[in-house]
């Protein structure tokens, strides 16, 4: 197939709505391990990072399954809509390209924390072999069709800061969603 640029490739839904895809994949990992992983694994990280503030591994320690699966879902629509984006404008969409480098920093990040742990995280099986590998592919498809716009150092931090932004509001929704029957449980839980 070819697109106005000639001999090169369009790109196609393969390319775009493969992000959501992939990263719906890498995101079923993190679904099914997040929350067990972390109930095993919190003491000893208190005791081999002492640096790091009370605050993160209380807040770490208190994602609960349910509150977890629901930021999944809100990020789901944040990476749907930037699939979207892409694939409606044949890839050129800065926030679909913006989308797909976070995604491939996102799994190098998931790489970094298990060496960091020395030994299994959350989302590092599935980073080199989904996150990392289609993003580079993705890119190398762009690139083909000629769309893909340079990548500065400056758009790595912004695209990181944004993904970063992105799980925070996530967890935040997740939060106020899942908050009221958190403390619905703890309030029918107590003795009348």
């Amino acid at each position: 197939m070819t697109n106005s640029l000639g001999d090169e490739q369009a790109v196609g839904g393969a390319v775009t709505l493969g992000l959501l895809a992939a990263w719906a994949l890498h995101d079923l990992e993190e679904l099914a391990t997040v929350p067990g992983w972390w109930r095993r694994n919190l003491p000893a990280l208190r005791e081999r990072y002492p640096a790091v503030p009370e605050a993160v591994w209380r807040r770490a320690g208190s994602v609960e399954g349910r509150e977890f699966a629901v930021a999944v879902g809100a990020m789901a629509a944040v990476v749907a809509s930037a699939s979207v984006a892409g694939r409606l404008s044949g890839g050129r969409s800065a926030a679909y390209q913006t989308a797909l480098g976070a995604f491939g920093l996102h799994g190098l990040v998931h790489l970094a924390q298990a060496g960091l742990v020395r030994g299994y995280t959350p989302g590092s099986a599935t980073s080199p072999l989904i996150v990392v590998p289609f993003t580079l592919w993705a890119r190398r498809r762009l690139r083909r069709a000629g769309v893909l716009r340079a990548t500065r150092p400056r758009d790595l931090v912004v695209g990181l800061g944004l993904a970063g932004a992105a799980t925070v509001g996530a967890h935040a929704v997740a939060r106020r969603l899942t908050g009221d029957s958190r403390r619905a449980r703890v309030t029918s839980a107590r003795p009348r």
